[in-house]
């Protein structure tokens, strides 16, 4: 005991796994309120730990620079879509709802921090292994994303008279670039954006044998917000 508190040396291994993604978490969740509050640039890593309530060297245990809080966001992003997908897979979810599934849940963490937009799109260009990190990323984000393409042409729902591929490619634009702009505003227009760009994207994704009727709810939703 040290302190009245068990060391971690006499910690079993679950309950140190435990304890270790707890503070990573803690530096990750506090890291995003800091940028939120006070942009990248000028949140340090001793601000992070401060308010995280850990020594400094703890830091760099869990992230190599402060550049890879980003990485670890889009890392999370990722988890998302993945899960999406699994459930696409899984269950008979029409293309539409899924893609309202996806607005919603891939713009939560973006909604609140449009600092970390700018900031992605900074490491992006100035940060030669969090770039490397990212483009993993987003080759297995366009893997899933033809996969869900896959799905929808096989179901009827989508057009199949383009590679799966090219329209993963152009749907990964489409978010990229509505967030990007979103992000010059920062303001509360992001949900309204995005449903409008999938409700767009859905009449060019739609079978070629009729005309397509709008994403159930979006237009609706669109013009309620606006």
């Amino acid at each position: 005991m040290v302190n009245g508190h068990m060391s971690s040396a006499a910690l079993s291994p679950d309950r140190r796994k435990r304890r270790s993604s707890e503070t990573r978490e803690r530096l990750f969740r506090a890291a995003l309120d800091l940028f939120a509050q006070h942009g990248f640039a000028d949140t340090t890593v001793e601000d992070i730990t401060n308010a995280a309530d850990v020594g400094k060297g703890t830091f760099f245990n869990y992230f190599p620079s402060k550049e890879h809080i980003l990485l670890a966001f889009a890392e999370m992003q990722l988890s998302k879509l993945e899960s999406i997908v699994e459930n696409l897979r899984n269950t008979n979810e029409s293309v539409p709802q899924f893609l309202r599934t996806l607005a919603v849940r891939m713009t939560e963490e973006p909604g609140r921090n449009p600092s970390l937009m700018r900031a992605l799109l900074l490491a992006n260009l100035s940060s030669t292994p969090v770039r490397d990190g990212m483009r993993i990323n987003q080759t297995r984000g366009h893997q899933l994303l033809t996969e869900f393409v896959e799905i929808g042409q096989r179901r009827g729902e989508l057009r199949k008279d383009l590679p799966a591929a090219d329209i993963a490619h152009v749907f990964r634009q489409t978010v990229f670039g509505t967030l990007l702009i979103w992000s010059l505003y920062g303001d509360d227009s992001l949900s309204t954006r995005i449903r409008t760009a999938f409700d767009v994207l859905w009449q060019g994704l739609s079978p070629r044998d009729d005309l397509a009727p709008a994403v159930p709810g979006l237009q609706q939703e669109a013009r309620h917000e606006s």
